[in-house]
Parts: C-alpha cells; sequence; structure tokens
C-alpha cells in the first residue's frame, strides 16, 4: 500500500501522497494518492476520491459518492449522494472562458442524486443531471438530463430510461381479433389501454371511438403532435386534474409513465390502441418515427396553471418528495 496516513480526527483515509486542504472530509471517505482538494471544498461520508483528482474550494460532494481518476471538479459544482462519476469525465463552469478573466460568478452544474456520469462524457457548464440519471461513455451534455433518462452521443439525446418496465402493447397477440383481452395492464396509477375497433373493406380502413365505450371522459380539447425530430423528447409534464386520451394515428412514438412510485414504458404504433394517462400520472414521449402522428384528447382546455413541470414539485404532490 505504501505509505498512508489517516486524518487527524476526521475518520477519513488520506494517501500520503494526497494533497487535502480542506478540514470538511467526511468520516469513512477515502481520497488516494496526487488527489489534491482545495480548503473551501466539502466532502461528504464515504466517499471514494481516486487518484489524480483535483477539487476546487466552491464544490459540495454528498455522501457515498465515487470521483474516478483524471476528474476535476471546479467551482459551482455539487455532486448530491451516491453519484458517481468515471474516469476523465470533464465538468466546466464557464461557458465563454478567457485567459486571465475571471467571471463575477461562475455557473452552478448540479449532479442530482444516485445519477452516474461515464467515461470521458463531457458535462457543460451550467446544467443540471436529474437523479438516477445515466450519461453514457462519452456523451457531450450541452441540455439538462431529466430524472433517471439515459443519454448518449455527441451532442447527447436521450436513448432511453433507466427503471422503467416495458410494456409490449404490439405483436401478434395484441394484433389479434380480440384485442382488448390481449391489451397488458399498466402499473402506473389509473394509466390503461384502450382497445380501439377496426373497420376494414375496399375502401380502406377506419378506426372510431365513443364517448363510455372507449374514451373514460368527454373531450373538451385535442391537439396533433407531428413532424417531431427522433432526438427530441416531449411532455415531461403531469396535469392536476386535466386527463389525456393518447393515439397514435401514424407511425410510432414511445411513451413513459411514472406516477412516483410505478413506472412503465410502451410503444404506440397503431391507431388500434388508445391510451388513457389520468391526472397526477407523470408522461413523457420520446423515439417518434419520422412519420408519427399522434392525437391527443383532453378532458380540459388548456390552463397553464394545470401543469407541473418540476419532476420534484411533481413528487411532492404525490407524497414522494426526495429525503
Amino acid at each position: 500500500m505504501g505509505d498512508q496516513s489517516m486524518m487527524d480526527g476526521s475518520g477519513a483515509f488520506v494517501h500520503s501522497h494526497a494533497l487535502v486542504e480542506s478540514t470538511q472530509i467526511g468520516p469513512r471517505t477515502r481520497v488516494w494518492a496526487f488527489a489534491h482538494i482545495l480548503p473551501g471544498a466539502r466532502i461528504g461520508a464515504d466517499c471514494n476520491v481516486c487518484d489524480h483528482v483535483f477539487i476546487e474550494n466552491e464544490v459540495a460532494v454528498g455522501d457515498r459518492v465515487t470521483v474516478k481518476c483524471g476528474v476535476y471538479l471546479w467551482d459551482g459544482i455539487t455532486l448530491e449522494d451516491d453519484v458517481f462519476v468515471g474516469a476523465n469525465a470533464a465538468f466546466s463552469n464557464d461557458p465563454a472562458p478567457r485567459s486571465r478573466k475571471k467571471p463575477t460568478e461562475f455557473l452552478k452544474t448540479r449532479v442530482r442524486a444516485g445519477a452516474s456520469i461515464g467515461a470521458n462524457a463531457t458535462i457543460q457548464a451550467g446544467l443540471t443531471i436529474g437523479p438516477g440519471a445515466l450519461v453514457t461513455d462519452g456523451a457531450v451534455v450541452t441540455r439538462d438530463v431529466p430524472p433517471r433518462a439515459i443519454v448518449a452521443g455527441n451532442p447527447a439525446h436521450i436513448v432511453g430510461y433507466l427503471d422503467t418496465p416495458e410494456v409490449q402493447v404490439s405483436g401478434p397477440a395484441i394484433s389479434a381479433h380480440r384485442l382488448g383481452d390481449a391489451l397488458p395492464a399498466l402499473q402506473a396509477r389509473g394509466a390503461r389501454l384502450h382497445a380501439l375497433p377496426k373497420i376494414v373493406d375496399l375502401r380502406g380502413a377506419l378506426s372510431f371511438g365513443e364517448i363510455d365505450a372507449h374514451l373514460p371522459f368527454t373531450p373538451r380539447r385535442f391537439f396533433i403532435v407531428y413532424d417531431v425530430p427522433n432526438e427530441e423528447v416531449r411532455g415531461e409534464h403531469a396535469h392536476r386534474a386535466c386527463h389525456q386520451f393518447l393515439i397514435c394515428v401514424k407511425g410510432s412514438c414511445t411513451i413513459v409513465l411514472d406516477d412516483g412510485e410505478h413506472r412503465d414504458e410502451l410503444r404506440l404504433d397503431s391507431p388500434k390502441v388508445g391510451l388513457h394517462i389520468p391526472p397526477m400520472v407523470w408522461g413523457i414521449q420520446y423515439r417518434f418515427s419520422p412519420d408519427a402522428v399522434l392525437l391527443v384528447l383532453a378532458s380540459d382546455t388548456y390552463d397553464a396553471g394545470d401543469y407541473i413541470r418540476d419532476y420534484d414539485d411533481f413528487l411532492a404532490a404525490v407524497g414522494n418528495a426526495p429525503a
């Protein structure tokens, strides 16, 4: 192991070849060789700070955080509890750096609890990486990352969501004549798939829906989503009172549902299937095919106050606010 020492009174392990100027190092944290931590930094308990890590003054690191080799944490960066930062991941805190010209205040970058950042990823200044999110190796992140989202590429875009079971809506069984018998149940509270009739003759095909028989509410508004670039994500909100009924009348798109405790992911690709999203269920739409046309029926006219657009506010509203 070589020559090693313990910080007096802190309960943290510090390698003799590390330079730790901060006195705010939590118990059982391990700081390895050639790491340098400046006086103002705050490091929580049970962390692992690997070789050749540099941490500036205005940096806050939570508990049980792992920072792998070659990572530099600049002023304005916060890593919450249980964050993982892979080797050589790069952060910045100044969107327009100039030599010997320090900004009045550095942008704040926040990596939320449980998020992971892969090796060699680049995180642009001033962004938030959502709780439980995953930034894959080498991704270049230029926008905020939503909770539990998986992002990849340059620029990074959402390619999936963690801890979200996939519900199979397509396939031979779903396409059978008795469609309603085959539609699976959803975990998100109150959400439900509905089979819509299909009538085919020599003139073509027709699907329809009737209030009560197929639609669980009386629509007061509709809107159509189309021409969405594949990498874009829509929705990312919940409604306090409004119900929605989604039908992908052409092409396909993927829907993620979240009631604060249970999650579902499913792909809508047929006008024979409608999805009812009740109030207080977080909804996301992504992976639109180039020809996708999504019809949405709503139980109320537009009301900006009915939307919950911040995920933490949503969790608080459904009683699952983070500790």
